[in-house]
């Protein structure tokens, strides 16, 4: 994300609650928080928790774990908590109710495997798995489902309002039949991926367990450029489709309540990052549902002009500026009786985690919970095995199975 957003992060303290968020109250039992993976994303997150106790939430951030031991001592001193040197030992502390998965994507399924089966509840970052993990996806949806657990998938910004005054609007018919989604993700460096080196002499050994970091991906040889800068690379993670695009993609499927799709294409590939990467900077995607397509289109090479999200009926068009604090916009067809509007809106990010442990405490289902994310995780894969491939992925709901063809 663009710093604005992070900017807006630290300010959102003073801001009024979510829609549909309650301010939990000081007196409500405290729920201690576990934190998995300590790198950039995951000590961010695990700064919420602290965050939410300023506006009076009783939660609190208890343990950090992380295969790699400064990093680990770096995030618990920065966030005040226990290190752990092993998931076991995290997940073994009674203390700890809910987990914060935030490890590199080819571990999120197997951490929140391990979470579930210890009654632990989970925040766990997008993508829900490798794109090459369809079989553990399968899995861990029936895991939760099973134990009822609280699960909600870190696509933090569903939490914004406009998009559920957009679901409104889809759902009353103002726009009439949806026939046509698109949306995008454009930005002007590979940085997501190309991340910091923290030691360019850090080598396997005691303290960074290189074998447990692997989890099930093809055996490598140790680089730090593997280890620091993963999303670069295939066999960890997918470019554009699995880390960018699914944020945007979260949104529409909320929107309309997309089941699986019928039938996904993707196109693109490394079209001007080198060097090691191996992850394309360019990918679009289109997908195929019962009675209407959706397209997610983008590239890291050049953000000029972004993309807006559009939805389109038979009725109208209701459109997300993609900016924050321009809103949405309905254009009503001609002929159609709508009028014509706009609505402002705000970028609520502490919200989706709020959301997250308003949940835990009610155990009412989170925004973005496992089903929702389920659905978005099969997209993604079929459109990952659809570029690797360079064949069209077709799903049988049925059976759960994607073949390619």
């Amino acid at each position: 994300m663009k710093p604005k957003r992070r900017e807006f992060f630290f300010t959102l303290g003073a801001a009024p609650l979510a829609a549909g968020a309650a301010q939990t109250a000081p007196a409500a039992k405290r729920i201690g928080v576990g934190l998995i993976g300590a790198g950039g994303r995951g000590s961010w997150l695990g700064q919420v928790p602290r965050q939410l106790q300023e506006q009076g939430a009783n939660v609190e951030l208890i343990g950090v774990c992380d295969l790699y031991q400064p990093r680990r001592e770096r995030a618990a001193a920065k966030l005040g908590a226990k290190e752990y040197k092993t998931t076991r030992e995290l997940l073994s502390n009674p203390e700890v109710e809910a987990v914060i998965i935030a490890s590199p994507d080819r571990m999120h399924v197997y951490n929140a495997l391990e979470a579930v089966r210890a009654g632990k509840d989970v925040y766990c970052e997008k993508p829900l798995t490798h794109w090459t993990q369809f079989d553990k996806l399968k899995e861990l949806v029936r895991e939760v489902r099973a134990r009822k657990t609280i699960f909600q998938v870190g696509a933090q910004l569903i939490a914004d309002p406009q998009w559920d005054r957009g679901e409104e609007l889809i759902r009353k018919g103002t726009i009439g039949k949806v026939v046509h989604a698109q949306t995008g993700y454009f930005r002007h460096s590979d940085a997501g991926e190309r991340m910091p080196i923290d030691d360019p002499n850090a080598r396997p050994g005691p303290d960074l367990d290189w074998e447990a970091w692997q989890g099930d991906a093809p055996r490598k040889p140790f680089t730090v450029s593997r280890f620091f800068q993963w999303r670069m690379y295939m066999d960890y993670a997918g470019g554009p489709i699995t880390d960018l695009h699914v944020h945007p993609f979260t949104r529409v499927a909320k929107l309309l309540n997309l089941g699986f799709p019928k039938k996904a294409a993707a196109f693109g590939g490394k079209f001007y990052y080198n060097g090691e990467r191996e992850v394309p900077d360019t990918a679009d995607v289109i997908l195929e549902y019962e009675g209407l397509t959706v397209s997610a289109l983008g590239t890291v090479v050049n953000d000029t002009g972004g993309m807006a999200t559009v939805i389109r009926g038979s009725e109208g068009t209701v459109t997300f500026s993609g900016k924050e604090g321009q809103g949405l916009s309905f254009e009503p067809q001609p002929g159609s009786k709508g009028r014509a509007f706009e609505v402002g809106t705000l970028n609520y990010d502490l919200a989706h985690q709020r959301d997250f442990y308003e949940a835990v405490r009610t155990r009412r289902q989170p925004r973005g919970n496992l089903e929702l994310g389920y659905r978005v995780q099969v997209a993604m894969i079929m459109a990952m095995q659809s570029l690797v491939s360079g064949k069209v992925a077709h799903f049988d709901a049925a059976s759960e199975t994607i073949h390619l063809g």
